[in-house]
């Protein structure tokens, strides 16, 4: 099992105790909140990634890669790529 494989392992399995640097889960924590239903994102979420580290640059780069992830999936799915 690579890093990689055991960190995915590790959050699957319990999210809460896994071995995140606080800028990772604040930004894991955004990024489900923008997946799930991103009208909940507020200004408190934005001073919570400033808080561990992210500046404006990086909370825009955070919430246009996982739009963009999100947006191609959907776009996958609805299309049946990938679907044997």
């Amino acid at each position: 099992m690579t890093l990689d494989e055991a960190l995915v392992k590790a959050l699957v399995e319990d999210y809460e105790n896994a071995a995140l640097s606080e800028a990772d889960r604040a930004m894991l924590d955004y990024v489900t909140t923008l997946t799930k239903d991103a009208t909940l994102i507020t200004p408190k979420d934005h001073e919570r990634l400033r808080s561990v580290g992210f500046d404006d640059r990086g909370i825009l780069q955070i919430t246009l890669i996982a739009s963009w992830f999100n947006y191609i999936n959907r776009v996958a799915d609805a299309l049946g790529v990938g679907r044997d």
